[in-house]
């Protein structure tokens, strides 16, 4: 029997995204001489907050990779770049996103910081090998709902399938 996205969901509320993304920074001290943060919008921006916030990193700044219309993932592209002539290669910067899914995204983000440490709060298993520290692996059919993503509604409950 197929299952809905939300029967084999991993429900992330803001409480537990902030104590996730906090046992990130806690894994990422000490690793490296961070010099700045790079969020990947928009998952990776909360995330990356807390990270910069935690290491005393000042330097913050955006990439923005558009591969998903709605749940649909298709060719992903950057659409908006943080300052290269600050970031350089990536050497002393950390990449921060929410999760790394397939890893598409991070690929694309690599090729232009190969040099930049990455860092992910969720991690699935054919995402994993492009990510360098991560909190919490999840299956990959597992489909994450975060914060910003729900509403609170009354729910069915779950009886098994």
């Amino acid at each position: 029997m197929d299952r809905l996205p939300h029967e084999k969901g991993f429900h992330v509320s803001w409480d537990q995204l902030h104590r996730d993304s906090r046992a990130l920074a806690w894994r990422l001290q000490g690793q490296g001489d961070w010099r700045a943060v790079i969020a990947i919008t928009r998952g990776g921006m909360a995330p990356a907050m807390i990270v910069a916030r935690e290491l005393d990193i000042r330097m913050v700044d955006t990439i923005s990779v558009k591969s998903y219309d709605h749940q649909t993932q298709s060719e992903p592209r950057v659409i908006k770049f943080p300052d290269m002539d600050v970031m350089g290669d990536g050497e002393g910067v950390l990449i921060v996103d929410d999760l790394v899914d397939t890893g598409r995204t991070l690929e694309v983000v690599r090729a232009h910081l190969p040099k930049a440490h990455v860092a992910t709060v969720y991690a699935k298993p054919k995402g994993r090998p492009m990510v360098d520290t991560y909190v919490t692996e999840v299956s990959q059919d597992t489909w994450i709902f975060f914060p910003w993503d729900m509403a609170l509604q009354y729910v069915e409950p779950y009886r098994g399938a």
